[in-house]
């Protein structure tokens, strides 16, 4: 991530689909921006409002008689795909389709404003998370590491977002959700940066455990080594 704060970098770093390089690029551009940190909530805000359909579903096409932006936005997206270019540029293109669409009882009402362009806007305040969420932070005496994460529900499984401060530059991590029967699933890996080291990452993973079993977020590095545990 470079300073020139690319939107289309952040549209697909909340949808998921950059690569892991990129995505860690933008892990490590958030912990010291708060400008695209602020983009990214607004981001998520639309992403939240679309619940848990998956972008392959708005890849699809649009329901029978949709809106033409949406339908535009679509073909769009569809003709973008293939390589590199898909993961830069399919971010922003599914972020104006979820703009233009409003979720209503799991199907699409699909707005019909005559406007050309679609701004996804700014929320003036953060979106409550949505029920069941799971909020916990603490300190590890012994390493020194912090961390404060966000579990949220999905169906059968759970998005998490971690702030990770004190870990050491070029220490090896993995963000592993632990399951009430003792079994740990990882949710997400990174070295740690120079950035890192100094300001913390911010991490979001995902872990295929049932929402209401997730009893804590652990940060462990690749020899298994508790760094920080955090109970939620």
């Amino acid at each position: 991530m470079t300073a020139d704060h690319d939107p289309q970098l952040l549209g697909a770093y909340v949808l998921g689909v950059l690569d892991e390089h990129e995505a860690a690029a933008v892990r490590e551009h958030l912990a010291s921006c708060p400008g695209c940190r602020a983009e990214v909530a607004g981001l998520r805000a639309v992403e939240e409002a679309m619940g848990d359909v998956p972008p392959e579903a708005l890849l699809d096409g649009p329901p029978e008689g949709g809106d033409l932006l949406l339908q535009r936005t679509l073909r769009q997206v569809r003709s973008e795909r293939a390589g590199r270019a898909r993961r830069r540029r399919v971010g922003v293109g599914l972020v104006a389709a979820a703009a233009a669409a409003v979720v209503l009882g799991g199907g699409f009402a699909v707005g019909r404003g005559t406007a050309p362009d679609v701004a996804v806007q700014q929320p003036v305040n953060p979106p409550a998370p949505p029920a069941g969420t799971k909020l916990g932070s603490a300190t590890d005496p012994r390493t020194g590491a912090r961390m404060t994460v966000q579990v949220r529900p999905a169906a059968g499984w759970v998005r998490v977002n971690a702030s990770v401060a004190g870990v050491a530059r070029d220490e090896r991590c993995r963000l592993v959700v632990v399951a009430k029967d003792g079994s740990r699933q990882e949710a997400g890996s990174w070295l740690v940066s120079a950035v890192g080291e100094r300001d913390g990452t911010n991490l979001d993973g995902s872990a295929l455990v049932a929402p209401e079993d997730v009893v804590a977020v652990e940060v462990r590095n690749f020899a298994d080594e508790p760094i920080v545990t955090v109970p939620v």
